[in-house]
């Protein structure tokens, strides 16, 4: 429906009293914005209403959710904003255009019928709370303004009953609220004992560390991560063919100038010239040999094999398998399962003063809801790049009871020194401001 009312006077007066009716029988906030924007219209003719409570459109004629993304619904909450900043919506009255900047009102002449009448809410105290956005194409007149004005106390004095009342804090006395608030204050200077979160790890305590041997290739890892090892265990191979090959064409070396040695030996007590060469040709063979020992070595190398028993501590054997490494790379570490300790990557940012022994809390992932009790060993002095690229200080925590297993993952809480609560709430605020204004 889009035209204004029509009808006999009392044809109009029973719609009224029986739109009051309908109003006041609503039980609940969503039965009564879905009233105001539908039950009126069969009355005023209106295209479309939207409801707005607190500068927020909750409901729309017509829809049964609202989508807070609509262009509409964007529209009359902008209007109403700027309309209310303008100080135009404390009275029942009719839009005018000129009332709204140019780009709203391309928005409306697109979004809304042209004639917009605001119903205003209050309150009991006078103040505007919310709205209706009334449009239609016929203009609004005055007999209808009138009704739709005295509409509005209903729709107010219906929507402020179904709200819930004010919270206590709002109807305590000025007395009351600045004893709360002294009491606040003296809270904030009751000690407490600082903490702060960080990443930590399980790791291996006196692990033996496997490196690489050599220069090469891994050909194959025999072992699975965290796999229980024996001293002399096979770990891993590199990849031998050329290592082979070096060390046969180093033994045929060997060979060849041990048989020139012997050959001018025995030409020596007849040949001056060849026994000249002989303190030559043995130096040769000294070095070929020692290559060929080298070449051995190197293919001896080839085979990892554990020094000590315990697991190995690795990530994965695909990561490595068919990978370049040089000498010296870290592959894994052969560990005590009962020995473990806590290692912590403590932020620069959350850093504070600890000491030797301060207690930990650790809260692994795979267990959240249990604790395990730790005591700080050492800390680093200096910050060092963690793997997510952020500075952090290192720590390292013994456990007070039998360790979790090497590799698991958690949430340490470190507790340092009793501080005011002040400090500890304001604690990284302040350090935040001394470090923007340079104080």
């Amino acid at each position: 429906m889009n035209a204004p009312l029509s009808g006999g006077a009392e044809q109009v007066f029973a719609r009224f009293l029986d739109l009051e009716r309908q109003t006041r029988a609503a039980r609940t906030s969503a039965q009564l914005a879905y009233s105001l924007v539908n039950d009126g219209q069969a009355l005023f003719g209106f295209r479309h209403a939207a409801l707005l409570i607190a500068g927020k459109v909750q409901a729309v004629t017509g829809v049964s959710a609202v989508d807070a993304n609509a262009p509409f619904v964007a529209f009359v909450e902008q209007a109403v904003a700027q309309l209310f900043k303008r100080d135009v919506l404390k009275q029942a009255r009719v839009i005018p255009h000129d009332a709204l900047s140019e780009s709203i009102r391309a928005d409306w002449q697109s979004l809304s019928a042209a004639q917009v009448f605001w119903l205003p809410l209050i309150d009991h105290s006078g103040a505007v709370f919310g709205g209706l956005w009334l449009a239609r194409d016929n203009p609004w007149n005055p007999s209808e303004q009138v009704l739709l004005s005295q509409l509005g106390d209903t729709y107010s004095h219906a929507w402020l009953a179904l709200q819930p009342r004010k919270p206590w804090r709002l109807r305590w006395t000025r007395k009351r609220q600045v004893a709360l608030v002294a009491a606040a204050l003296l809270c904030l200077l009751i000690p407490v004992r600082q903490s702060v979160l960080a990443p930590a790890e399980v790791v291996p305590l006196g692990g033996r560390v496997v490196a690489a041997p050599l220069d090469g290739v891994i050909a194959e890892f025999l072992i699975k991560p965290n796999q229980a090892v024996k001293t002399g265990d096979l770990l891993l191979r590199f990849e031998s063919t050329t290592l082979k090959a070096q060390a046969d064409v180093a033994e045929r070396a060997l060979g060849v100038a041990e048989a020139e040695l012997r050959a001018n030996s025995q030409r020596s007590f007849a040949d001056a010239e060849s026994s000249s060469k002989i303190d030559l040709l043995a130096a040769r063979v000294e070095q070929k040999r020692a290559e060929r020992d080298y070449a051995r070595e190197l293919l001896k190398r080839s085979e990892v094999r554990a020094e000590r028993d315990g697991i190995a501590v690795f990530a994965d054997a695909e990561r490595w398998t068919g990978k370049p490494v040089q000498t010296g790379e870290r592959l894994m570490e052969i560990a005590d399962p009962n020995q473990a300790e806590l290692r912590i990557e403590l932020a620069v940012g959350d850093a504070i003063a600890l000491e030797p022994g301060a207690q930990v809390s650790l809260f692994l992932d795979s267990d959240p809801l249990q604790r395990h009790q730790a005591r700080l060993e050492r800390s680093a002095y200096e910050a060092q790049p963690t793997a997510g690229g952020q500075l952090a200080y290192r720590l390292d925590a013994s456990f007070d009871a039998a360790p979790p297993r090497i590799g698991l993952r958690g949430t340490a809480k470190i507790f340092g020194d009793r501080a005011p609560l002040a400090l500890y709430l304001l604690r990284r605020p302040l350090a935040g401001l001394r470090q923007s204004v340079g104080l």
